[in-house]
């Protein structure tokens, strides 16, 4: 027992002298006994923590319900077009004298697309349809649907097909306002004709805008994910996890043409005015706010001394426009429309894409230094607020009424292309001269094919633009008006 003791009480007194050598020296450095609480302040660098810690509940990752939702509402779109081949042939040259005839073939193209409605209504991309002649559309269960084209919108690479179905499986349309970075996301569609393939990623960026839609006035402000896309999947969906649509899948950045990593989605909320606009008027009704402007950057901020560094700068307000009825100046900062921030061009563009003429929009700028709130009424690009049909435009914008040049009248001339004025109403074309039955040939020395090529043309004009039509009169002569649009 004694030896027992001797065993536990010697360490206890080791400890015991060390505890007493301990003290002493905290004493000596100035420890008094009491519990000091330091508090955080604002000096002071907030601390890192381990998320252990705090741990953050993960994001459900199961795609299953979201897939099986989508597979059925997505479409495979096959198309036919004709292509005309110019084949040089020096005998026709040597001994008839005459060139080459063309040759006409088909070409077949795939891609895919979405069904909005039960009643058959479906939004694909303007490129997958472009200029075909028959368009047929494969269910996910295969039936099999010859598509008629409602309407086209090239600025948004959106396009509108309908099948003479019912009680189709259609897609469930989320907004695409409120996709956050980092939202798993799924691509569904039909790459190289793999129907109903399914593939995830994440929302890698919002508001892109990556030049690839050659046309005037065209609204790119894209959905970026890595979810593998591929030749084939344009014009499918891009759906959250909750099998809502958020996107139509238009494009990949790619140097082989294939999935590299980056693919773009036009938004839900984009496509679905785009889609209304061409169900009720058989085209897109644009609204323009009637500024010009420089996404403003840190350069720009500094060179202009700006008290903000990102946003819409107005460079420029048109006279009579939107903007110059509300009060925005030039100078001004737009940084806010309808409560959705605006930190770059294509997030300007994408608001105003999805409103009418005639709507009211507010619109928020800092101007210097300080952020006014102005009540905007939309326009169209004639500078009123009215809903316009393809003719009343082209009546309001150069007061004629144009036809495809008919058949009898292309051998007659000998001409391959051209339009023909059936009736001039005033405006630019009776102020030039030009007269009824003109048939124009070119314009800004453009070959015109048809009446649709020539309104893409006229789009692109504006106030003070130089105008050459060159063609021939009613009697055969040939004959050119020049004037300022």
């Amino acid at each position: 027992m004694k030896a027992l003791l001797k065993s536990i009480a010697r360490p206890v007194l080791f400890i015991s002298i060390g505890g007493l050598i301990a003290l002493g020296a905290a004493h000596s450095l100035g420890w008094t006994g009491k519990t000091i609480i330091i508090k955080d302040t604002d000096e002071r660098p907030a601390q890192v923590r381990w998320t252990a810690n705090n741990p953050v509940p993960a994001a459900s990752t199961d795609f299953v319900e979201a897939a099986e939702r989508t597979v059925a509402a997505v479409v495979h779109v096959k198309t036919t077009t004709e292509r005309i081949q110019n084949y040089y042939n020096p005998l026709n040259d040597l001994f008839f004298g005459r060139p080459s005839s063309p040759k006409r073939h088909e070409v077949e193209g795939s891609g895919s697309g979405v069904i909005l409605t039960e009643d058959g209504y479906i939004v694909t991309n303007n490129h997958v349809i472009k200029d075909a002649k028959k368009i047929v559309v494969t269910t996910s269960n295969n039936d099999e649907y010859e598509a008629t084209l409602m309407g086209t919108d090239p600025t948004t690479d959106i396009a509108l097909l309908k099948i003479d179905g019912s009680d189709l499986t259609s897609v469930q349309v989320g907004n695409s306002d409120d996709v956050r970075l980092g939202e798993w996301v799924l691509a569904v569609g039909n790459p190289f004709n793999l129907t109903s393939t399914v593939t995830a990623g994440i929302i890698s960026a919002k508001g892109r805008d990556i030049n690839i839609i050659d046309e005037q006035s065209a609204i790119e402000s894209f959905l970026q994910t890595d979810a593998a896309v591929n030749p084939g999947n344009s014009g499918g969906a891009l759906v959250n996890t909750a099998g809502e649509l958020i996107g139509i899948n238009t494009a990949i950045s790619s140097r082989s043409g294939s999935f590299e990593g980056y693919s773009f989605a036009v938004p839900a909320n984009l496509m679905l005015k785009v889609v209304n606009d061409l169900k009720e008027y058989g085209r897109v009704q644009r609204a323009f706010i009637g500024i010009n402007y420089n996404e403003v950057t840190a350069g720009l901020s500094e060179e202009l001394s700006l008290e903000v560094n990102k946003g819409v700068y107005v460079a420029n307000v048109i006279a009579g426009g939107a903007a110059d009825d509300a009060g925005i100046s030039k100078g001004d900062v737009v940084i806010n429309v309808n409560g959705k921030p605006i930190n770059s061009g294509a997030d300007l563009t994408e608001a105003l894409g999805q409103h009418r003429p005639g709507e009211k929009l507010s619109v928020v700028v800092n101007r210097s230094g300080k952020n006014k709130a102005f009540e905007v009424v939309l326009k169209n690009k004639l500078g009123t607020t009215e809903m316009l049909t393809k003719e009343e435009e082209l009546l309001r914008s150069y007061g004629a009424k144009v036809n495809d040049l008919s058949s009898v009248d292309k051998r007659r001339l000998g001409l391959r292309n051209g339009i023909r004025v059936t009736e001039v109403l005033g405006g630019r074309f009776e102020n030039a001269g030009i007269p009824r039955d003109f048939i124009i040939v070119k314009l800004n020395n453009v070959y015109l094919e048809n009446v649709e090529s020539f309104e893409r043309l006229v789009q692109q004009f504006n106030s003070g633009d130089g105008v050459l039509i060159q063609g021939y009169e009613p009697n055969g002569r040939a004959n050119y008006y020049a004037f300022e649009w």
